[in-house]
């Protein structure tokens, strides 16, 4: 196979190098494969012009299609989420999409963790009246018993799922269809959102980012959230309204947020996000182990290979028609 592997310009902490490109086709018994790296667009137009595969992240390859690739048959995505690939009509004709789901619910479910108990600890008011020079003691209940809605139940959801449990929270998955899930207490439909909203705590959003679940957690529905309720958002920006957050911050009605990604990335310098009140912004980083990643995502790689070539189940290929 010819294989082009794209990486990011100066991106040395995520990039794929020949090195463990090597040390994974080793682990998988491969070779023979014809493996060009690239990272300017000079790169990536020779590169796919002339390759059977297709590696790259999302954010690497957006933007990049429609392109001259006439035998280009698959691309594998370093990323789970493959909304920044739309509009999905502009990929070669017969090319299929297969993602990295499954590298990221280690650090998925420890940020997942460490969110819920800074919420539940009211952290970000005790640091604010730390800057402030203020004693204002807050006493918090145990996590035992409160309500976690997990919106999502996918490799980041049910990561998500596990931590909360793990601290006795009584844990709700939300998904396309009400089918039970191993990591819920309980499992229902997305259609039935709005009737468990007004018990939900917690919050946590961890879905795809589709037409379906564009603004999802909208004014309407964060309205529904009890007071005192708390959010934590580590699928896409897009997929909440953050002036509506902020705004429910603001009055109290939410107690506090926990976000790792944003509409527009990166935030820019004098948004409101940056000073909204009980609001902690992580940039981007909740779910990537940088030791971890590439081999992780690598080895998935080559596992769909061999399925793709011997005809076998691929678990991480993409319905373009659903988005994820």
């Amino acid at each position: 196979m010819r294989i082009h592997i794209q990486n990011s310009p100066g991106d040395a902490l995520f990039a794929v190098s020949p090195q463990q490109w090597q040390e994974a086709a080793s682990r998988a018994g491969e070779s023979g494969h014809e493996v060009a790296f690239g990272a300017s667009d000079a790169d990536f137009a020779t590169g796919v012009a002339r390759a059977d595969i297709l590696i790259g992240a999302t954010s690497t390859l957006a933007g990049r299609f429609p392109c001259h690739a006439p035998d280009l048959k698959m691309i594998f995505c370093m990323s789970a989420g493959v909304d920044r690939l739309r509009p999905f009509d502009a990929l070669p004709a017969g090319a299929i999409v297969v993602n990295n789901s499954g590298v990221h619910g280690r650090k998925a479910g420890e940020y997942a963790a460490m969110a819920l108990l800074m919420l539940n600890a009211r952290l970000p008011a005790v640091l604010a009246a730390q800057r402030a020079q203020e004693w204002r003691p807050v006493y918090a209940p145990s996590l035992r018993g409160r309500r976690v809605t997990v919106i999502g139940t996918g490799d980041l959801g049910s990561a998500a799922g596990r931590a909360a449990a793990q601290f006795g929270a009584v844990v709700t998955g939300v998904r396309t269809r009400a089918v039970p899930h191993p990591d819920f207490h309980r499992v229902i439909a997305a259609d039935a959102l709005d009737s468990v909203l007004p018990e939900s705590e917690f919050v946590v959003l961890a879905c795809p980012l589709t037409e379906a679940t564009r603004n999802l957690l909208d004014r309407r529905r964060l309205s529904l959230l009890p007071a005192g309720a708390a959010v934590v958002n580590i699928g896409r920006g897009a997929l909440l309204d953050q002036e509506a957050l902020c705004d429910l911050l603001d009055s109290g009605h939410v107690s506090g947020a926990v976000l790792d990604v944003f509409v527009p990335e990166p935030i820019p310098t004098g948004h409101r996000l940056w000073t909204t009140k009980n609001l902690v912004a992580t940039p981007h980083v909740s779910v990537d182990d940088p030791l971890t990643y590439n081999p992780d995502s690598l080895d998935i790689f080559f596992r769909h290979l061999r399925a793709w070539r011997d005809g076998g189940e691929m678990p991480n290929l993409v319905d373009l028609g659903r988005g994820y």
